[in-house]
């Protein structure tokens, strides 16, 4: 599975899929809403940029990382993960159009 992101899509991406056997799943193009983790980058990312001070140097930004994805909670993760049956119904209804998440 990949987001149809222009990376994914390189030539030489394409060639090794081919070569390795991997089929690739039908996928809204950039769909975020369909894609769980995206959500969670998005909460680690607000996390870090909110600490007091901001990280200041490649090795403080590397902690701060690492503790704000500690400190996200399980529930977070279990809710989006149950929320997919939802995104997919709503994702369908829209035929793939922009979703209201």
């Amino acid at each position: 599975m990949d987001d149809n992101c222009r990376p994914h899509r390189a030539n030489l991406v394409e060639d090794f899929l081919f070569k390795e056997g991997i089929v690739r799943m039908e996928w809204p193009t950039c769909s975020p809403d369909m894609n769980p983790i995206e959500h969670v980058w998005d909460a680690l990312g607000r996390r870090v940029a909110g600490r007091q001070p901001p990280p200041q140097t490649l090795q403080e930004l590397e902690r701060a990382l690492l503790e704000e994805w500690d400190r996200i909670p399980q529930l977070v993760i279990n809710r989006l993960i149950d929320s997919m049956p939802q995104r997919c119904s709503t994702l369908l209804a829209v035929r793939g159009n922009h979703t209201p998440y």
